[in-house]
């Protein structure tokens, strides 16, 4: 108890002030915001920009205005983009500070002031009343009935009781209080809050780059070497020959643009966004780009309970009474006056009676609100059966004794209600009510309704008792004794429904779902095995297990571990980090400020859109716009589409990128003609780079996508036979291409029209190949031609454009190309389509064995 003066006077302003300067403000601080400017300038420090930047300047040098224009679009929109989506990651601290309530109540020189709760400080005393958020972290030191909603920070659904009396009589920041009114004793503000501390956790978390980033850098290196090497050997070479030095160079420099794909940031940043618009459409809203191509390559996903694998809504399942359990999802609850009158009438909620129904009505702690819903379901109704008591006097519910109790006038008679315990409230029980009757409650009865609590309790059921008595009512020490039994609720958060679905997707998907909770062990395994999450007991571990690991050992233990329960967000953090150290890429869901940390800390970061906090949404890389844990399942599976789609146009682009140096180096080699002019190879770039890869960043995905398993963490862009498929396919290109060259040499034809020759087999080839890169797994005659309608009108397009270059006068001498004859075509296709079939055939061969 506090002392009577300090309760009225509080602290002095001029007191208040010097604490304020001594210990700052109670609010939330963050590292130093970086400048707008700054951050938009550190885009252009990336790998693969230098590389683009250096193409604008060649294709600028080289009198490509068009081409050097479209490259420097590319870069700036890149910027932007990630401009945009680390300018939005600093909002999270932001979101986090808006949590402190604005104002609040204190005690300042005697009177209570309503304050700007930046401006509390050590030492203040603050009044708490039901609804209040509360500003700070503080001791409670006088209260009535207090109860606190601390789900925000613990993950728990069920509010917490605090008093003088308690062992755990703090209150946090940012919490709310449910029931009840208090004094509390700032004791911490700021970042010394538990908030606070949250906010710290969310300051030191590196941003870590996706891995398809790290594979696009690691790309672009190798092509820059691969470029200069080009350059030199096709420069040297010809000037070795004694051809023209300027002729040579420009040669060299064309070949080195057409090898770096430089529409292929781009491309990735369409398929990426095209992906976005498809996830949204189905309830999934990805904030950041790479994030699609991470959670394709998802292997483990760590899912809060409460609200997210849960419906964070209470809800009686059970009740026993007249000897029996009655379970409500498959019979009706017979009717037992007492028993009604007990749960609604020993009750601390609040209604709002302006409402129609009792969902929207009530407020208060979600366990007493499902008591009252277990009987009724509109508010006039409830509002009739209210007025007929009225509570005279009542015993809050503490932890100590474990029940609570309430005296009502009834019809002018006063009649005790009790609700608590089971095993307390059986031990103060001398008589039962059975079928309209009180009997004695014998020994022996007491221990099977002790055996019935076991068995609701293993069902992950938090069992409350209610009994009654109407004679010998006393406002002492006896009023909770000598009481009539009535029975007992079930009460529990039921799952989602549709999680368990979606649980077994994951597992077909080869993903690992964990459950990661503030509640108890026991209520988290008996989810957890009802959704098939996990099996044994062995399974789970508790916060406390954690605290008493090293790294180390929670390292080696990860793995083999479903469940987490009753953790902290620090607890949150490591579970995350061991199951990265594990070689996994962890995806974390959750709503709540207590899962902000991990969320970040995971390679993809998944919140609630309907019941998340601003703080995860922000911290997030993915949003769930339904909240429900099925919309996960869709989302790994368009990021695995999205990814598949990638390699589908590297595999394309590289494919016909080796094709084009190769032509040209073959025929140094061989002392041939330069089988390409420099504008020509300008020419296969632009048509078939461009239109022909971003259609293949929209393709249909594989049936089987969702059958196959995650990619390992540090698995190359390349890896799977992709390199080979790659150099092969590029190399048949180069060499059908020079095939074709030569054919018009042998025929005499002049130079130009052996060009021209070369010039058709390499776009054709390329067309061609871009029907084969469509599945690494099946030929062309077992994909569906028109399932992907862009792909065929990128095509027709590209053609059109070869077409044109031939038979349109005006191109024909600005590409120095000559219009082909119906043999000439025959060449062509015979070149450019020989490989194809070959390839194709021995594909379908090798499925079908």
């Amino acid at each position: 108890m506090i002392q009577e003066k300090e309760l009225i006077r509080g602290l002095s302003s001029s007191e208040a002030e010097r604490r304020i300067k001594n210990f700052g403000l109670n609010e939330l601080s963050h590292k130093k915001s970086v400048s707008p400017v700054i951050l938009f300038l550190s885009q252009f420090n990336d790998f693969m920009v230098w590389v683009l930047m250096g193409a604008t300047i060649v294709s600028g040098l080289m009198g490509e205005k068009a081409d050097a224009i479209t490259i420097l679009i590319i870069v700036i929109i890149n910027a932007i983009l990630g401009f945009i989506q680390e300018f939005r990651t600093e909002k999270s601290l932001e979101a986090l500070k808006s949590l402190a309530a604005p104002t609040c109540k204190a005690y300042r020189d005697g009177n209570i002031k309503v304050i700007n709760a930046k401006y509390l400080t050590l030492g203040d005393i603050v009044v708490l009343e039901s609804g209040d958020r509360i500003p700070a972290d503080g001791e409670v030191i006088e209260s009535t009935a207090l109860m606190v909603d601390e789900s925000l920070l613990t993950g728990e659904s069920v509010g917490v009781n605090k008093s003088v009396n308690k062992k755990d009589c703090n209150v946090y920041m940012g919490t709310n209080v449910l029931k009840g009114k208090a004094f509390i004793k700032v004791t911490q503000i700021g970042m010394n809050t538990e908030m606070g501390k949250i906010a710290n956790l969310l300051q030191n978390i590196e941003e870590e780059k996706s891995p398809l980033k790290e594979r696009l850098e690691s790309l672009g290196r190798v092509l820059v070497i691969l470029c200069l090497v080009i350059c030199a050997v096709v420069t040297v070479m010809g000037i070795i020959r004694g051809n023209d030095l300027t002729e040579m160079f420009l040669l060299g420099i064309s070949l080195a643009v057409a090898a770096i794909p430089e529409g292929l940031p781009a491309i990735v940043t369409v398929a990426l966004a095209l992906g976005v618009s498809r996830m949204l459409k189905r309830n999934a809203l990805v904030r950041k780009l790479p994030a699609v191509e991470t959670l394709g390559c998802t292997s483990i996903i760590c899912s809060d309970k409460t609200g997210t694998l849960t419906q964070n809504n209470m809800t009686v399942k059970e009740v026993y009474m007249n000897g029996k359990i009655f379970n409500l999802n498959e019979e009706k609850l017979p009717p037992n006056p007492m028993l009604t009158r007990s749960f609604v009438f020993c009750n601390d909620c609040n209604y709002n009676f302006s409402e129609k129904y009792v969902d929207k009505a009530l407020h208060g702690d979600p366990t007493e609100t499902a008591l009252i819903k277990l009987y009724f379901k509109e508010v006039g109704t409830l509002k009739g059966f209210l007025a007929s008591g009225h509570r005279v006097f009542d015993i809050p519910f503490d932890s100590t004794r474990k029940m609570m109790s309430v005296i009502m006038k009834e019809n002018g008679k006063e009649i005790c209600y009790v609700k608590g315990a089971p095993e307390r409230l059986l031990e103060k029980c001398n008589y039962i009510y059975e079928d309209g009757k009180v009997k004695p409650l014998t020994y022996q009865r007491k221990r099977q309704i002790g055996t019935f609590v076991d068995s609701m309790s293993n069902r992950a059921l938090r069992c409350i008792g209610a009994a009654y008595k109407d004679t010998n009512i006393q406002r002492d020490d006896s009023l909770e004794s000598n009481l009539i039994f009535l029975g007992i609720a079930g009460i529990i958060d039921p799952p989602r429904l549709e999680v368990k679905d979606a649980v077994l997707r994951c597992r077909l998907a080869g993903i690992k779902p964990v459950m990661i909770t503030g509640d108890h062990q026991n209520t988290a395994f008996a989810i957890a095995k009802d959704l098939n999450i996990c099996s044994t007991p062995d399974q789970v571990i508790t916060g406390e297990d954690i605290e008493k690991m090293s790294d180390k050992e929670l390292y080696e233990k990860v793995q083999k571990i479903r469940v987490f329960a009753r953790v902290s967000p620090n607890h949150k953090l490591r579970i995350v980090k061991a199951f990265k150290k594990n070689g996994n890429i962890v995806a974390m869901t959750g709503d709540g400020v207590n899962d902000a940390p991990a969320i970040k800390e995971a390679d993809i970061g998944i919140s609630m859109g309907i019941s998340g906090t601003d703080v995860t949404k922000e911290a997030s890389s993915m949003i769930l716009m339904d909240d429900n844990f099925a919309t996960i399942v869709a989302a790994v599976e368009e990021g695995r589409v999205i990814y598949s789609n990638i390699r589908k146009f590297i595999r394309y682009l590289l494919s016909c990128n080796i094709g084009e140096v190769l032509t040209m180096l073959l025929a140094s080699i061989f002392y041939l003609p330069t089988p390409l002019a420099p504008i020509q190879i300008l020419f296969v770039n632009l048509a078939t780079d461009g239109l022909p890869a971003i259609a293949l960043g929209v393709d249909p995905a594989d049936q089987d996508i969702m059958k196959q398993r995650p990619r390992e963490k540090n698995e190359s862009v390349f890896s799977r036979g992709l390199t080979e498929k790659i150099v092969v396919r590029g190399t048949l290109i180069g060499i059908c291409t020079l095939f074709s060259f030569m054919v018009g040499i042998y025929y005499g034809w002049d130079l130009n029209t052996s060009r021209t020759l070369a010039l058709c087999t390499l776009v054709m080839s390329q067309l061609i190949h871009v029907f084969e890169c469509r599945s690494e797994r099946h030929s062309i005659f077992e994909i569906k031609f028109l399932t992907n309608p862009y792909l065929v009108g990128a095509v027709s397009i590209s053609v059109t454009m070869l077409l044109a270059i031939l038979y349109i006068p005006f191109f024909q001498g600005i590409f120095h190309t000559t219009p082909l004859m119906i043999g000439q075509w025959l060449i062509v296709l015979f070149f450019s389509g020989v490989i194809a079939f070959i390839n194709s055939v021995y594909l379908y061969i090798k499925v079908k064995k």
